[in-house]
């Protein structure tokens, strides 16, 4: 009781209703099940979780890589170049690490509080394709699995005021040859079978985690074949990610971890390597990704929040994530929440966006299994618009990966979609739920246009209750298959 007394005169409450108090209260009496109690107009909630993301603020003073030895066109590595400039900004208060225009190549990049590393114009950081220059192994979650892996191209670790600018490029020169074999094949091919070696990796990790193994015993090594992600903040807090090009990705792109106050704006990713996955906040609070393009061929966006045991001991749900004026190209889904969802997701927001691929599978997917579970709720997608997409509109997979049984049932609600539009699709609403328990309720889909549906179901809803249509149509005939 003090503690709420204290709560309530405190400038943070001001900004809050009584409503969203009492689903606090609600939530720490029942343990999180219960469902948010949220504002009239959920879409205030979302302009307030953008104002109140927190954006990095850095000292007006440069400190230019060729000064500390970065020789602009040489391939010698200028790693120790840029970790010297990066030292001594942080020393003097922060500031702008700058690479100039031209060519340089590095080795993994490790930010430290109020460092901007800004790529300036006709920039392009070429990054290292010999894996042992990614050792020693630093703290880190492969998949939503904890251990201890390949260092990340550019991370950060409990840093706070961070930044990456410019409109230069990170190469991470991945390709048939280099870090994507890792996945799929043999060195300078790409096959869609997964490399014998890397998936005794995956199983060695998911053993460990299954078993909780403590994390400081999670030691991975190179034959494990476990790629890093390319830039991975890692219980950090205010990051901005802007403006630059991202191409050529060991594994996901852009993987912010246990952080808060994230913008990721005006960034391209265009890297069609296995798990190429473009932003993939984990257990992360208060987002915004806005302006981006996504070109990956796996998931443009993907919220997760840990794997199984891992996910539910942290108990780190992601939450207040804002999406808004970006453009996704091929991808298995625009829009998506999971599979490692286990420590829970609520409050989405996504808006103003174009999606247009036929190699674009979904445009908003929700996916997990009875292993992984999670509560996922309060999703909010509206004015969206869709030239081509393979699959579905909105896809829900509860049986992710063909698993049909398990302790940790998902459970999904309050799912809105408004004002969206498309051109070409199989289906327009797939449910894949439960066939035994309704755990997909509360989805509400207002005022949108599904054209070009070739399925002849049009919607095929399994295992959903409280299912609404309101001035929908499908190939131009008006949808009224409500679901109770």
């Amino acid at each position: 009781m003090t503690f709420f007394c204290t709560y309530f005169h405190s400038e943070p409450f001001r900004k809050y209703t009584l409503r969203t108090l009492t689903s606090l209260l609600l939530m720490v009496a029942f343990g999180g099940a219960t469902a948010q109690v949220l504002p009239a107009d959920p879409w205030d909630q979302a302009r307030q979780i953008v104002a109140g993301i927190k954006e990095p603020k850095f000292k007006d003073q440069d400190f230019l890589i060729t000064r500390f030895g970065a020789r602009e066109g040489d391939t010698t590595l200028c790693t120790q170049a840029i970790a010297a400039a990066i030292e001594a900004c942080a020393s003097a208060g922060g500031g702008r690490v700058v690479v100039p225009k031209g060519i340089f190549y590095t080795g993994p990049i490790t930010l430290k509080s109020n460092v901007n590393l800004h790529l300036a114009d006709g920039c392009s950081l070429r990054f290292s394709t010999n894996p042992s220059d990614y050792t020693p192994f630093v703290l880190s979650r492969w998949e939503g699995l904890d251990c201890y892996n390949f260092r990340p191209l550019i991370y950060a670790y409990k840093q706070t005021n961070i930044a990456i600018t410019g409109n230069g490029v990170l190469d991470g020169q991945a390709d048939a040859a280099h870090w994507w074999p890792f996945a799929l094949g043999r060195p300078g091919t790409i096959t869609q079978s997964w490399h014998p070696t890397r998936k005794a990796g995956k199983a060695r990790l998911n053993e460990m985690a299954d078993n909780n193994i403590p994390i400081e015993q999670r030691m991975l090594n190179e034959e494990d074949r476990l790629r890093p992600p390319f830039i991975q903040p890692y219980e950090c807090q205010s990051i901005l990610i802007e403006g630059v090009t991202i191409i050529g990705a060991p594994f996901w792109l852009i993987h912010p971890l246990l952080s808060e106050d994230i913008i990721v704006r005006g960034v391209t990713m265009e890297s069609h390597g296995p798990n190429n996955d473009g932003c993939d906040p984990e257990s992360c609070r208060n987002v915004l990704i806005e302006n981006c393009h996504f070109n990956t061929g796996d998931d443009c966006i993907a919220i997760k929040s840990g794997r199984n045991n891992d996910g539910r001991r942290w108990n780190r749900p992601s939450e207040n994530i804002v999406v808004r004026n970006c453009t996704m190209l091929d991808g298995h889904g625009g829009v998506v929440i999971g599979s490692e969802i286990s420590g829970n997701c609520r409050n989405v927001f996504a808006e103003n966006c174009t999606m247009d691929s036929k190699n674009l599978e979904r445009v908003l997917r929700i996916k997990s299994n009875s292993l992984r579970g999670g509560i996922i709720e309060n999703v909010y997608m509206r004015n969206i618009t869709v030239g081509a997409c393979r699959e579905a509109i909105f896809r829900v997979e509860m049986k992710y990966e063909k698993v049909t049984e398990g302790p940790y049932l998902p459970l999904i609600r309050n799912i809105n979609m408004e004002n969206i539009t498309s051109k070409e699709s199989r289906y327009g609403i797939f449910i894949d739920g439960l066939e035994n328990a309704v755990r997909v309720e509360q989805v509400n889909v207002r005022n949108c246009r599904f054209d070009g549906v070739t399925d002849a179901r049009g919607n095929l809803i399994i295992g959903a209750g409280n299912v609404r249509f309101s001035n929908v149509f499908l190939n131009g005939k008006e949808v009224t298959q409500n679901i109770p």
